[in-house]
């Protein structure tokens, strides 16, 4: 009788762990399906936030670009603006200057009352 009474205890004991086993496993595979449900939200988000960061990254470069034509359009004005601002410059380091320009009048004046007397 010893031994059967061990024999049941046995089995309600084998039978305790299978059911243990079984309700273990039952929870970790409602938590693992928890868990995946959460992550596959978590990368959709994830995903929506990088194709957000790559049309912005994209539409950055295009104006980098844009901005990058207009900035050697510039670059070329500015390279012909000092060179007109270079020939203004010889151009007026030929002409005479105010005050030369009034000396030479008073001798013309001079000149022309001599020419009146002579004449």
């Amino acid at each position: 009788m010893a031994e059967e009474n061990l024999k049941q205890f046995k089995d309600e004991v084998i039978k305790h762990f299978d059911e243990k086993t079984e309700e273990t496993k039952r929870h970790f595979d409602e938590k693992t399906e928890e868990t995946k449900r959460h992550f596959d939200v978590v990368a959709e988000k994830l995903e929506d936030k990088i194709e957000t960061v790559s049309e912005q990254v994209a539409t950055n470069s295009e104006d980098i670009t844009a901005l990058k034509t207009d900035v050697h359009a510039i670059k070329d004005d500015v390279g012909i603006i000092k060179l007109d601002i270079e020939f203004i410059k010889n151009d007026l380091k030929q002409k005479v200057n105010r005050d030369e320009f009034a000396v030479l009048e008073k001798r013309v004046s001079m000149m022309e009352i001599k020419l009146n007397k002579i004449s």
